[in-house]
């Protein structure tokens, strides 16, 4: 559906417009035909295929990069009603000044960069910037919505054997046993429920939870064990990784990045505080989020079919899929 200048539909611009969370949204918005869509991305982005194929579907295309300041984001942000960040996790703090933009030219509602599991502060660094990032929003008076997804389905189940995966092995780890219930999400499935959301006046300055299946790691290695074919030659490479050694981990890629400010030991550093809250505190489940205050995306649209981990697993496999 093309956009004339007398289109009623509320304006949604995605910030970052290129990764996988940012096509899976801005494809639904597309294809709910609810929405004019627009993207921010980087210069060097432009000609990307992804942006090739935005055109086509009439997405508006906006030049912008995250650090380009307060005045040149706000005439980025001209006109539109509901802004989307899907920045990369490095540039979380450099988010204010997005939605000072925001604020200054009147966007009705923001939903930062979030897409990850509940959880309190002084656990994971990451989510700690995520939510004074929150904080920030809710001190400038801005409309918002905070979305979190659970862990996702893509990143859950163990890679099988002939994987190409650089975590490959990681894949295979189970941390703390494995028996803490876990919220998981196949991402593809999150544009669709985040065109829902922005539409909703229930979801308007609340957390919501996406959230499609409830497992436990070892129900995830369980899982990818039967569904691949492996079996019990898959369960023979389950390494078991203690709660000690998961902070161990933590402490020594933390310290690696600080001298080396390497992205792959900030992941690194990130992937086991959060697997340390997941599986260690039991953060990642439905009534932990309850207790902080989410809204059950499940309750709040009974009428989705979600995905079952044990069914996303067949396509998982089928394709070979291969996130990282």
């Amino acid at each position: 559906m093309s956009i004339t200048s007398n289109d009623s539909r509320p304006l949604v611009l995605v910030f970052g417009g290129t990764g996988h969370t940012a096509v899976v949204i801005i494809n639904a918005l597309v294809k709910s035909g609810a929405f004019r869509v627009a993207t921010a991305v980087r210069a060097s982005s432009l000609s990307k295929p992804v942006v090739v194929e935005y055109r086509r579907d009439d997405v508006d295309i906006r030049e912008a990069d995250i650090d380009d300041g307060v005045e040149k984001l706000a005439k980025v942000l001209d006109g539109v009603d509901v802004l989307i960040s899907t920045i990369n996790a490095e540039k979380i703090f450099d988010q204010r000044d997005l939605f000072a933009a925001a604020k200054q030219v009147g966007v009705k509602r923001v939903i930062p960069c979030d897409f990850g599991t509940p959880g309190a502060r002084g656990v994971r660094h990451l989510h700690d910037e995520k939510l004074e990032i929150h904080e920030y929003i809710q001190s400038l008076g801005l409309g918002y919505t905070f979305i979190d997804i659970g862990w996702w389905m893509q990143i859950t189940l163990p890679c099988s054997s002939p994987s190409k995966s650089p975590v490959l092995s990681m894949s295979r780890e189970l941390y703390n046993g494995g028996m803490k219930k876990m919220l998981v999400t196949n991402l593809d499935n999150v544009g669709e429920y985040v065109a829902r959301i922005i539409t909703d006046e229930r979801t308007l300055n609340h957390s919501v939870l996406i959230w499609e299946d409830q497992v436990t790691g070892w129900d995830a290695k369980e899982i990818g064990a039967k569904v691949s074919g492996e079996g019990s030659t898959l369960m023979e490479t389950i390494v078991h990784v203690s709660a000690n050694e998961i902070l161990k981990r933590a402490a020594a890629a933390k310290e690696e990045f600080v001298q080396t400010h390497a992205f792959a030991s900030r992941a690194t550093w990130s992937w086991y505080e959060y697997q340390y809250s997941i599986h260690v505190l039991g953060e990642n489940c439905l009534e932990n989020a309850q207790a902080l205050g989410y809204l059950d995306f499940r309750e709040l649209y009974p009428d989705v079919i979600p995905d079952i981990l044990e069914e996303y697993a067949r396509k998982f496999y089928e394709s070979g899929f291969v996130y990282f």
